[in-house]
């Protein structure tokens, strides 16, 4: 816990699975387990990916500020039948395709100011442990095995359907497994799939196959985590069947909870529908990257409280980046303020009451930030309180702006300034103060203007027959990893990824 914040309100979690508002329960008072479900490894990532991504890192940032431990583990799955199919498709091995997007995966994250996780498991370095698992299951009865494959009896788990609401005898048309005249019940969902000719494969007591996507989660989440966990969370699309399952088999196995807490961010919708790269309606982040700064990405991601659904709007991206300039602005204005600063500067009661009026605001920022993200983590709240902070230390920027700062002032507009910096460092978003550099430059939208004017002074050389300075400017963008495509439509082009 903070110093500067003392006696901080009690973090209050909502629970997915018993719908009620509770205090946060850790196995290891001080000490946090946390389990995301992360991506399926075939593609670049998009908003959607990023706003789960977000949401869960700034929870993961909050919870360190205040003084907890967070072991935090973040899967891949790295075999399943989309990796696979790219691989087909491409003539590679599926190994390459995930190693790939892993790599991928961790440049945008990285630019998102997502931290690593604590353990980011593959599913493919954790077969034996879901072995294990899927051995027990079938000794006790729970699970069986069929024609090389092996499937959870959900009516051998008298909780099923608790998380999601759903019951089995309406789930038939719900199972993620097609009807399949070999099962004892249509809901009854894989853990362990026989090997298909040509597909990689694993040995095991029923012979060679690959594991189902339930059964993974659940492995890699105890074996790093133990058999309770603090925190289980993904998106509300994973309810069912994915975290469903994951409850029946971990408490088939264990006879005890499997998570303290489980919580679920909101869908992010494009067009109305769930933004899927399976349907197609996708906004991937390194195009993005082009256009906005992350800093925007971030301010708009984590704008609303993460359990609500957002419908995304471009114009709202646009938003986000003047928000975030508003907050650098600021930052420029205090720091060239605080460099100029003496005692004599203005009247001395007037910045007296400015400086007490701006220290009670600063606090207030706080106390209100602190209450926000206590209440089931709403950053969109918390958000809400710095942008009053920052008004509030404008204001008394702007009113001692012909006098400068005294020394009393000087100090409050200091703590202020440290406070808004402070608190939006929780967030995960920075001041905007920082050297420019290429890569800033490319988030600000500053590159593709000068790239589109490159391409317009390439087309009119082209237009004039002047061949000569039209392969030159492909040529020096090329040099500088800046591809052109010559279409019957126009000239598109993609930027190197940073």
């Amino acid at each position: 816990m903070q110093n500067s914040d003392a006696a901080l309100p009690p973090i209050q979690i909502e629970n997915s699975l018993t719908r009620k508002r509770e205090p946060l329960a850790a196995a290891v008072p001080g000490r946090i387990g946390m389990y995301v479900c992360g991506v399926t490894v075939y593609d670049h990532c998009h908003l959607g990916h990023a706003m789960s991504a977000v949401t869960f890192d700034a929870i993961r940032r909050y919870l360190e500020f205040r003084g907890y431990l967070v072991d935090y583990v973040y899967n891949f799955t790295d075999v399943d039948d989309k990796i696979l199919n790219r691989a087909a498709a491409e003539g590679v091995d599926y190994l390459t395709i995930s190693e790939r997007y892993i790599a991928s995966f961790h440049e945008d994250m990285d630019r998102l100011g997502v931290k690593r996780a604590s353990v980011h498991p593959r599913a493919t370095r954790h077969i034996p442990e879901m072995l294990e698992m899927i051995r027990v299951l079938v000794e006790r009865d729970i699970a069986y095995p069929v024609d090389g494959d092996v499937y959870f009896d959900v009516t051998r788990f008298a909780g099923y359907g608790k998380l999601s609401g759903r019951k089995v005898d309406e789930l038939v048309a719900g199972a993620r497994v097609a009807a399949d005249a070999r099962l004892r019940q249509p809901a009854d969902f894989a853990l362990w799939k026989g090997a298909k000719p040509g597909e990689p494969g694993w040995e095991s007591p029923w012979g060679k196959g690959r594991p189902g996507w339930h059964i993974e989660c659940s492995a890699m989440s105890m074996k790093y985590l133990g058999k309770c966990l603090d925190i289980h969370g993904g998106g509300l699309d994973l309810v069912f069947p994915h975290h469903e399952n994951e409850i029946a088999q971990s408490e088939a196995l264990t006879g005890r909870p499997f998570a303290r807490h489980w919580m679920h961010n909101g869908i992010l919708n494009l067009g109305g529908e769930k933004m899927s790269k399976s349907i197609g309606n996708v906004l991937g982040l390194k195009l993005l990257f082009q256009k906005h700064s992350p800093d925007a990405l971030r301010l708009y991601l984590l704008g609303s409280h993460y359990r609500s659904p957002q419908n995304f709007e471009e114009d709202s991206l646009d938003r986000a980046g003047k928000a975030h300039q508003r907050f650098a602005n600021v930052f420029e204005r205090a720091g060239r303020m605080l460099a100029g600063a003496g005692a004599g500067a203005g009247s001395p009661e007037a910045q007296k009451q400015l400086a007490e009026q701006l220290s009670r605001s600063s606090a207030g920022a706080r106390s209100r930030f602190h209450q926000h993200m206590s209440e089931d983590f709403n950053s969109g709240g918390a958000l809400g309180a710095l942008f009053e902070l920052a008004a509030e230390l404008n204001r008394a920027m702007q009113a001692s702006e012909s006098d400068g700062l005294g020394a009393g002032l000087a100090a409050a507009v200091r703590e202020a300034r440290s406070s808004l910096e402070e608190l939006l460092g929780v967030l995960g978003i920075g001041t905007g103060l920082s050297t420019p550099t290429l890569e800033a430059a490319a988030g600000s939208g500053l590159i593709p203007k000068l790239i589109e004017f490159l391409l317009e002074l390439r087309l009119d050389a082209k237009k004039s027959k002047n061949f000569t300075l039209a392969d030159s400017i492909r040529k020096r963008l090329a040099e500088l990893g800046v591809e052109l495509k010559d279409t019957a439509t126009g000239t598109s082009y993609t930027t190197p990824v940073r």
